[in-house]
């Protein structure tokens, strides 16, 4: 090792087998991400400006606004670097920062959607107790829970990843510095560090899965036995846009692990529905299946424009 140069930077080579189709994935991606950041920015304006709002439920919907904006914005402004012509290079700490960060947010995201299952959990199960139950300091304590249980995963992650030699090749064979990709470059055995981290990610997501098919499985019980129709559809509104938002994330996941040796350009494909598509789609989501927030949404515009015409 004594005669070998240790990297300094890395070259993202991009998303595989797609190469000459740059111009048409940059304006896709583009998109995708200009919609993302505006929408969760109005669900953000909109939980944090309406009294209405300041509720556990609400609450959470706001903390998965600020995850979905950290978390598509972590792969998709190199991505649209590089498909944009201006290269694909990433210096050595820019690529572990990128590594931290997405698995932080990923594993916070997923910690977020089991908190969350369990406050509808409440909410359908024990609804004269609700507010009670999901208070302001349990709430705050689930939030920072999850952000903290995020930093330690990604802690483990990157410090398994980087603590190895990486003396080249620098290429990259994907489009951000995820653990599998970056791993086939250490110099060193990386078998250990694989393993722990496959087990480690793997893991978090069925243990979260498995909490949020527990609570909704309890939730469809006390559904039932609503004995009013109108009872019964008020209640399962409350957990639709949530479950649907929960589908969108898992399914993917799901169908990448059920593959025995999924192709790069397959797993690239479930990578960026996570990354992407899915922060474009929870404000659709959220928003178009829940009154309460458009109506929020309409009073933040009306006093928008009341007070520039003031002026």
């Amino acid at each position: 090792m004594t005669n070998q140069t240790m990297v300094t930077e890395f070259t993202l080579l991009g998303i595989p087998e797609t190469g000459g189709l740059e111009n048409v994935l940059l304006f896709l991606f583009s998109t995708l991400y200009a919609c993302a950041l505006l929408g969760n920015l109005l669900i953000l304006i909109a939980v944090t400006s309406s009294p209405r709002l300041q509720t556990p439920m609400y609450f959470f919907l706001g903390n998965l606004s600020i995850f979905d904006l950290g978390f598509c914005s972590t792969t998709a402004p190199k991505m649209l670097s590089y498909l944009s012509g201006q290269g694909g290079g990433i210096s050595f700490r820019g690529c572990v920062v990128q590594h931290f960060f997405y698995h932080c947010l990923g594993c916070t995201l997923c910690f977020l959607y089991t908190v969350m299952a369990y406050d509808r959990f409440v909410a359908i199960c024990f609804p004269l107790r609700y507010t009670v139950i999901m208070n302001h300091k349990l709430c705050c304590a689930l939030a920072t829970g999850t952000w903290m249980s995020g930093c330690v995963h990604a802690t483990i992650l990157t410090a398994l990843t980087f603590q190895l030699p990486y003396c080249g090749p620098n290429e990259v064979g994907y489009y951000f510095c995820d653990m599998p990709a970056v791993l086939l470059l250490a110099c060193g055995d990386s078998s250990a560090a694989q393993r722990v981290g496959f087990t480690n990610v793997g893991l978090l997501s069925l243990i979260c899965f498995f909490l949020i098919v527990v609570s909704y499985t309890r939730i469809g019980i006390s559904i039932l036995k609503i004995r009013s129709t109108k009872g019964r559809q008020r209640a399962f509104s409350t957990c639709s846009a949530h479950l649907t938002s929960i589908i969108c994330v898992y399914g993917p996941i799901i169908i990448i692990y059920l593959q025995p040796s999924p192709s790069p350009l397959f797993s690239a494909i479930i990578q960026i529905l996570n990354n992407l598509v899915t922060p474009t789609l929870n404000p659709l989501i959220y928003s178009l299946r829940n009154k309460d927030v458009k109506i929020a949404l309409r009073h933040v515009f009306l006093k928008r424009c009341l007070s520039l015409e003031s002026k």
